[in-house]
């Protein structure tokens, strides 16, 4: 496990934000065929097939792409929709999480245990 210093996971805000806007579009594109995909799938033996279904596998591997990316990096994706990663990071001699998502500043200004989650963010 990749461990980032606050500086570290504050440089790699603006490289990411980018990526992150994207996957948060390509979620919801996907979202909103998902249902059209379901439906061809169930029909699949009969020869399924969808108008979108290119473009849909299309979405789905660069989502796929973004994630692998985000993961070589060492970030931990939390939530897709909104933007929502973490940094590991040691605090006080243990591993904690900088937390982060899209509308928020560059600098990370959040942290939670590692159990804690997103409700147990604390001010850096």
């Amino acid at each position: 496990m990749k461990l980032f210093t606050h500086a570290e996971a504050n440089d790699t805000i603006p490289v990411i934000r980018p990526k992150l806007e994207r996957l948060k579009r390509l979620y919801s594109r996907v979202g909103d065929l998902r249902d059209d995909a379901r439906a061809a799938a169930a029909a699949s033996e009969a020869g399924g097939g969808m108008t979108e279904g290119p473009r849909y596998v299309t979405m789905l591997c660069e989502i796929g792409a973004i994630v692998n990316e985000l993961t070589e990096l060492g970030i931990q994706l939390k939530d897709q929709s909104r933007g929502l990663i973490d940094f590991p990071s040691l605090r006080e001699g243990r591993v904690v999480l900088l937390c982060w998502q899209l509308g928020e500043p560059d600098e990370i200004e959040w942290w939670h245990e590692t159990e804690a989650g997103f409700a147990g963010r604390q001010p850096i």
